[in-house]
């Protein structure tokens, strides 16, 4: 299952387990501490009591008593100093025992706020990578659904280099939907006919059917070209397990742009192969929608990442990629 960024308050969040940013004594503080004991009630800190306190960098599980969720995991983030104290591999710890705990207790959703980017002082960009990595790492071997809940606009944050070459990328590409020509050529929202270099291949009758080909059946062709398994694709195209079953069953299907666009990066398609996957699904990428020219940005850097793209997506206000 994928992960997936949403702005939310994570006390509503409807999951097997919620993760608790704790301090060592598990009695209780402020931000989400103070916002998970305050909705869970006075049961939470009753069990707490009883757990003896936790660690830095490791994780421990309660009830989760009047919260949507049925667990709690407590783990407790480092404070950081300079970056140069071990901060970075306890934050990493947090996350694995996090999640560790959450397969132990067979939880197939689980919540996490952005662990020591509040009063602890983390870096919200390097604390967002952190979890990103982690997640997605433990995402590839695992099947789980996971949150990372962002209160508001102000908790999160990607780097400053990256946020202003996107936005820069975004003003020189940036076409409004009014404007028809621009520097002598005709930008069309409707798909551009793709010519293939047919004369370059032996087998023209192959390049001919693929003409034809569905979008299930060009994706499917793509993965056995690539040599990748039908879970590595979906996993790191960030779907979940059965909606790629429904795709893969049904020759037929159409997808959603942001699902077509996952599976284009889970394969590393070139730019040109993703229009021609794109327009199988009936879409194409146009310059009078923000969210393609981040999308062009990321495929033209070759950077594949499906989790950094939709860290850039969420910070612009897109819709992000599979989830």
């Amino acid at each position: 299952m994928p992960l997936e960024i949403v702005r939310n308050d994570i006390t509503k969040m409807k999951v097997d387990a919620v993760v608790n940013a704790a301090n060592e004594s598990l009695l209780g503080g402020g931000g989400v501490d103070g916002a998970i004991h305050y909705a869970a009630g006075v049961e939470l800190l009753e069990e707490c009591r009883t757990l003896g306190g936790c660690k830095t960098g490791k994780a421990k599980i309660t009830g989760g008593y009047k919260l949507p969720a049925k667990y709690v995991i407590h783990t407790v983030g480092p404070i950081y100093e300079d970056g140069k104290h071990g901060e970075k591999a306890l934050l990493e710890s947090c996350y694995r025992e996090s999640l560790a705990l959450a397969k132990a207790h067979d939880c197939e959703t689980v919540a996490f706020p952005l662990i020591s980017s509040g009063v602890y002082g983390y870096p919200k960009d390097q604390a967002l990578k952190v979890a990103i990595d982690v997640i997605s790492e433990f995402l590839l071997k695992n099947e789980m659904m996971v949150y990372i809940v962002i209160f508001d606009k102000a908790a999160y944050k990607i780097s400053e280099k990256l946020f202003s070459d996107i936005a820069e990328y975004i003003d020189d590409n940036y076409v409004h939907e009014h404007t028809k020509y621009l520097c002598g050529s005709i930008r069309m929202n409707a798909p551009m006919i793709s010519y293939t270099n047919f004369e370059k291949t032996d087998d023209l009758a192959a390049k001919l059917r693929q003409i034809d080909e569905s979008f299930s059946q060009m994706l499917l062709r793509k993965i056995d070209e690539k040599g990748m398994t039908d879970a590595e694709c979906y996993k790191k195209a960030n779907i979940d397990r059965k909606l790629f079953s429904k795709i893969r069953s049904d020759i037929n299907y159409k997808p959603s742009k942001p699902t077509a666009l996952a599976f284009a990066i889970s394969l590393e398609l070139s730019l040109a192969e993703t229009e021609e996957m794109l327009r199988k699904a009936g879409f194409a990428l146009s310059h009078s929608n923000k969210f393609d020219i981040i999308i062009e940005y990321f495929i033209s850097r070759g950077n594949y990442n499906i989790f950094e793209i939709n860290e850039a997506l969420f910070a612009f206000d897109q819709s992000l990629l599979g989830a």
